[in-house]
């Protein structure tokens, strides 16, 4: 899944909007998400219009030890009825476990750089 950035907040605030589109294979589905309940324990992005019929997506960040945190999330979506958007949302579902992934490790990479 490849993901283009178009808008996003350097830091993220409640209220701020990113702007993306993804690709779940050779289709470009465009996605605008909403920040809500940012704080230093995590945040929620929510789907303002984008290729499901509802997506809310909680990041909570657990402190293991001084160095350690874990980053858990929890997905809550429903797909749209129209059958082109719901084979869409299907396809872009499959892919999510590699996208946390990919995530995942970018990230522990950029946090051991410092």
């Amino acid at each position: 899944m490849i993901v283009r950035v178009h808008r996003a907040p350097e830091r993220l605030d409640s209220g701020d909007e990113m702007d993306f589109t993804l690709w779940a294979g050779p289709m470009p589905l465009h996605w605008v998400a909403r920040i809500e309940n940012a704080s230093p324990n995590g945040f929620t992005d929510r789907q303002v219009s984008g290729p499901f019929a509802s997506w809310q997506h909680q990041h909570s960040f657990v402190r293991v030890s001084e160095a350690e945190t874990d980053v858990v999330d929890e997905v809550q979506a429903q797909l749209k009825r129209h059958p082109f958007w719901r084979l869409a949302g299907a396809l872009m579902w499959v892919g999510m476990p590699a996208l946390f992934a990919y995530r995942g490790w970018r990230t522990r990479g950029l946090l051991q750089a410092g």
